[in-house]
């Protein structure tokens, strides 16, 4: 059916994108010029935009839009007024996208419409923005930082760059909402590169709307694609690591592994030579005897722990002593159980 659309519809964005740079395309989404609502919903699609006109195709569930124009009419990343009409042109729609690279459009022949350069920026590796629009929506700024880090070798160019200077000194950032910016922050997390997406923002001024805790303390990537890992690497540093995570709302399960790391890591990193009481803490805290996973999701966050293998089968044989049938209770119990253990790890380590 897609193919048949009886309007001019066009596959736009990042999809365009990533095919260009020969890179796998999850998402296809489409831009539809000429059409209404009505007839969108007569031929079968399924209305799911609320601000303005997003359509399900009935069979692949893709995308398309109707063609549409914006004007800023408040703050913030939702500031906008929509207009979408049959009139609006397919150059009208992509003159209002963030960077040239997102503003090339391929019809259904394979051709494509590129006013804006954008292929040639994909050649140059730049990130370009398509035109003063970009300033009205602040949540770009994070957005260049973030594809930074996601696309191998771009570069922000200077004329961008500059911009976003502007934006974040006029204090546009403080205008979007935690639950966005999080949003794009994990989304670099999630890239073999995140050190980027600090380096652009530091290049702007954009770090200390959000991040003040880490304006003079800059993170140590290890470069590696774990959201969990480099958000712990993120935060390794912050001089205020929980206002952060209060100012972000940062989900439940990032926090832990932040906190976890911040209690024991070194101690796990160099566990053979640690101290034997306060192993066993950890293995308390981290309730190995109910399961080992907080551990291993320890392990999997603090680079350098020596023998990942042994420290876990360890803590399983820690998790495994009790003292049944001992004629204990209450405190004597714990302090027996405590004591045990000890003298059980302080062998093992050995071994």
């Amino acid at each position: 059916m897609a193919n048949t659309l009886p309007f001019a519809h066009y596959l736009v964005g990042g999809a365009v994108r990533d095919e260009l740079l020969g890179k796998p395309v999850a998402d296809r989404d489409w831009v539809v010029v000429g059409a209404t609502p009505e007839e969108m919903l007569a031929l079968g699609f399924l209305r799911v935009g609320k601000d303005f006109p997003v359509f399900l195709h009935p069979e692949t569930k893709q995308e398309y839009a109707l063609a549409r124009t914006e004007r800023k009419d408040g703050e913030g990343h939702t500031g906008f007024a929509v207009f979408a009409d049959p009139g609006v042109s397919l150059e009208e729609d992509l003159v209002r996208r963030d960077l040239t690279i997102n503003a090339i459009a391929k019809r259904a022949d394979g051709s494509l419409v590129d006013p804006f350069g954008g292929v040639a920026d994909i050649a140059s590796r730049t990130l370009r923005h398509v035109s003063d629009a970009f300033a009205e929506d602040p949540l770009r700024v994070f957005r260049v930082a973030r594809l930074a880090a996601q696309l191998d070798g771009f570069a922000v160019a200077d004329e961008t760059l500059v911009l976003m200077r502007r934006m974040c000194r006029a204090g546009d950032l403080n205008t979007l909402s935690a639950e966005r910016v999080w949003v794009e922050l994990r989304k670099a997390l999630n890239t073999h590169q995140p050190g980027r997406f600090v380096e652009v923002l530091d290049a702007c001024a954009g770090m200390a709307a959000w991040f003040p805790e880490l304006v003079d303390a800059r993170p140590q990537f290890l470069n590696v694609s774990d959201e969990y890992a480099n958000f712990v690497a993120f935060l390794g540093k912050a001089t205020d690591a929980r206002s952060l995570c209060q100012r972000l709302k940062v989900p439940r399960a990032f926090v832990q592994r932040f906190s976890d790391w911040s209690a024991w890591g070194e101690l796990i990193r160099s566990w053979r030579e640690a101290d034997v009481e306060l192993l066993g803490q950890a293995f308390v805290k981290l309730k190995v005897a109910h399961s080992l996973d907080r551990l291993e999701q320890l392990i999997a966050v603090t680079p350098g722990v020596v023998d990942r293998t042994g420290l876990l089968a360890t803590a399983q044989g820690f998790a495994e002593i009790s003292l049944d049938g001992a004629p204990l209770t209450g405190r004597a119990h714990g302090d027996e159980l405590k004591r045990v253990r000890e003298v059980w790890l302080a062998e093992a380590r050995l071994r």
